[in-house]
């Protein structure tokens, strides 16, 4: 599709991506099996430890203090390292308010940092609907959500992610949403993207995390599924004229598709 052609919406979100991946950074997160089935070794391209990486947060991270202090009550947790990287949520927080979203998907809600993320950049009458199968984690986030007094923004389901995305359509809610975050099973990317491309509008912002899956998708193994259905949807997204894309080295890679 032309330039020309495109939204001014998603012309000006391509033209901040294009900036994030001139700055962009993997700061690889860790998926346990017990969390959604899959697993993944982290990996980071620039460390946490390192100046260059401090220097990027000290001059581009404006994180909410509700959001810091949920941000470091996640990291005392075990699993604290799956939690999506700061600066990544502010970008998509930030295309969010861009595009004057009110109503978001998310699958993979873990402590819900990036769901209070979204809330907050939220109108009051706008709508997270937080997708997730695991409520123990989701508890750890719960109290700051009300202390942000974006509680009443978030619609969370705890059951599979692929019912609620079926209920949502079968309400008639299809084209409706403005952004959508897929971060959840990766055996699963696939059918998450398809109904999130029904429910979202067009103008609207689909992003998949862990594109890049520390690495292993330069070479996937047969018996890997995680990684063999990353690199599937990677290759289908490339050649998929429904939607414009940029997959940017952020986090552990993260793909925007924005619906034409």
């Amino acid at each position: 599709m032309p330039w020309f052609s495109v939204t001014k919406e998603v012309a000006m979100g391509t033209a901040m991506l294009g900036v994030a991946f001139a700055t962009g950074v993997l700061a690889g997160k860790r998926y346990p099996s017990i969390f959604f089935g899959a697993s993944k070794s982290s990996k980071t391209v620039i460390g946490k430890d390192s100046p260059l990486w401090q220097y990027i947060l000290d001059h581009s991270l404006r994180e909410h203090p509700l959001l810091k202090k949920l941000r470091l009550l996640t990291l005392d947790h075990p699993w604290g390292r799956i939690m999506v990287s700061c600066d990544q949520a502010q970008f998509m927080a930030n295309l969010a308010k861009l595009i004057k979203a009110k109503k978001v998907i998310e699958i993979g809600v873990f402590t819900g940092y990036n769901t209070l993320n979204m809330a907050l950049i939220l109108p009051d009458n706008g709508r997270v609907v937080a997708c997730d199968i695991n409520e123990d984690y989701v508890n750890i986030g719960k109290p700051l959500w009300k202390e942000a007094e974006v509680e009443h923004k978030i619609d969370l389901r705890i059951k599979p992610a692929s019912e609620t995305l079926e209920e949502l359509l079968a309400a008639g809610e299809a084209e409706t949403y403005d952004f959508a975050f897929i971060d959840a099973d990766k055996e699963s990317s696939n059918e998450y993207y398809e109904k999130c491309l029904r429910l979202v509008r067009k103008g609207g912002i689909i992003a998949i995390d862990n594109v890049l899956w520390s690495g292993k998708v330069l070479n996937p193994r047969k018996d890997d599924l995680a990684t063999q259905s990353i690199h599937l949807l990677n290759e289908k997204l490339l050649r998929d004229a429904r939607v414009n894309i940029s997959m940017i080295p952020m986090g552990d890679g993260v793909t925007f598709a924005f619906k034409l």
